[in-house]
């Protein structure tokens, strides 16, 4: 698949390896691949398929079935996806792989569908609603520390704790309280039948996923025929329950996600979302909302352990504002060092390893003659590592993110950019800080207590093994 036609895997070469001891990364592909062996690398690692060139490059082409680009230099991507997403919309393989699951939602519409949805959207995630939410992001944080010393005293003093299952854990807490918490605060979704419908339509929709790309896929099942009923559909059953139950019963007196996308308007045309629209945005929010932030911290707590120095200076910052006492949303400011360390993690292992657009029209990129249904590759993974971009690229280093320090303009996109940038990332870097802050300050990462976890694209860029920490309290 990889057909890298101006062969600056030679360019690579001539830069200057680093000595230093560094975080696990994933293989990218150094040489051009035939279809037998793509498919065979997709079904290990989707993310491989990215030539190790793109780290490099600004632009890489190719084509299998059809033709991509695959795009980091940071003047074409803000052309893409600040200055005419019209002509680069979400592409056709993201929609037929989640429309099944989250119908015509805020995430994968496009066009006049998407900007009423965003418009109605927009205010449940401002400074105000996020600040009033914090709160529960404080008792999810609670609740794990509390699961988290339980397991200390059993095992004697230290403990072997998963702490990508546990983030899960955490983040599904306060999405699930946001979203679709009953008046007295019981669940209305049951945690473990979500987790198991997202998982397995992931899973199988991201091997569809590669084969669309690849436009080899005519004899495979679509995803909404693979998937017309069981998870999905008790899944959607679930929240149209809750949405019912609701609309009877009125807000809550703390209003949540719920009660405000219930309440949304577009400003401009006063149009409210109907049961089915609140439902896919509702979906969208609690997977967007719980496994991107979870895959967050995880990698925050694998590179800690990885550099003991840097888990010091976190945890004496945590300690010195939190003194035992949980984080909350006034803290944030004092936390700096602590958000620093999870801008890092994003750009080493973002959640989202690559976007993927289709381009509407005949276009030039670099000089590249773009054609109408090209595909366009954003290599969120390979932008976030480009030895043109990064100074020691590959090296864990939180103080990138200092205040003062230059970021050259879109080069670090881990919630995306333009008018399609993730409407939730203060909602998740919120919650982020809350939860890691608070664990620093009442637990010693002890080390790794296995391999280094694997990163794995499936859709999202999993920890593959678990991120197994021995843990200790201070």
């Amino acid at each position: 698949m990889i057909g890298d036609r101006q062969t600056s895997t030679q360019r690579a070469r001539t830069l200057p390896a680093c000595k230093e001891a560094l975080p696990v990364r994933v293989p990218l592909a150094r040489r051009p691949m035939g279809i037998r062996e793509t498919l065979a690398t997709a079904r290990r690692n989707v993310l491989e398929l990215v030539p190790e060139s793109a780290t490099v490059q600004p632009i890489v082409s190719g084509r299998v079935g059809r033709r991509w680009h695959m795009v980091m230099d940071p003047g074409a991507l803000r052309t893409i996806l600040r200055e005419r997403p019209g002509d680069y919309p979400k592409s056709d393989i993201t929609r037929a792989i989640l429309q099944p699951a989250i119908g015509d939602s805020l995430f994968i519409a496009n066009g006049a569908h998407w900007r009423w949805q965003r418009r109605a959207a927009a205010p449940a995630f401002n400074a105000r609603h996020i600040a009033a939410l914090a709160p529960v992001m404080s008792r999810a944080a609670e609740a794990s520390a509390a699961r988290i010393a339980a397991e200390i005293e059993r095992q004697g003093g230290e403990a072997v704790i998963d702490m990508h299952e546990e983030m899960v854990a955490a983040t599904f807490d306060i999405i699930a309280s946001v979203t679709l918490a009953g008046e007295d605060g019981s669940r209305t979704l049951a945690p473990a039948i979500v987790r198991k419908a997202i998982n397995d339509y992931l899973a199988a929709a991201a091997r569809v996923s590669l084969l669309d790309l690849l436009g080899i896929s005519s004899r495979i099942p679509r995803p909404g025929r693979l998937f017309r009923s069981g998870a999905i559909r008790r899944m959607h059953a679930l929240a149209e329950e809750a949405i019912a139950r609701r609309r009877r019963r009125g807000p809550l007196p703390e209003p949540d996600l719920l009660d405000l996308l219930i309440a949304a308007r577009d400003a401009e045309t006063g149009r409210a979302m109907n049961d089915i629209e609140i439902r896919d945005n509702l979906l969208t929010f609690i997977v967007a909302g719980h496994e991107t932030t979870a895959l967050a911290l995880a990698w925050s707590f694998y590179l800690l352990a990885f550099d003991e120095r840097v888990a010091t200076r976190a945890a004496t910052e945590a300690r010195s504002v939190l003194a035992g006492r949980v984080a909350g949303h006034d803290d944030l400011p004092r936390l700096g060092f602590v958000r620093q360390v999870i801008e890092e993690a994003l750009r080493l292992y973002p959640p989202a390893a690559f976007l993927t657009r289709t381009a509407a029209r005949h276009d030039t990129l670099l000089g590249r003659p773009v054609r109408a249904g090209d595909a366009i590759i954003l290599p969120i993974y390979a932008l976030h590592r480009h030895r043109l971009l990064w100074e020691r690229p590959d090296a864990f280093d939180p103080d990138r993110f200092a205040p003062g320090r230059p970021i050259v303009p879109m080069s670090h996109l881990p919630f995306g950019d333009g008018p399609r940038v993730c409407i939730g990332a203060r909602f998740a870097m919120t919650e982020a800080v809350i939860i890691l802050a608070t664990l620093l300050d009442r637990f010693h990462i002890a080390g790794l207590a296995g391999p280094p976890p694997r990163p794995v694209m499936i859709l999202t860029l999993h920890p593959v093994g678990g991120v197994l920490l021995r843990m200790r309290k201070r």
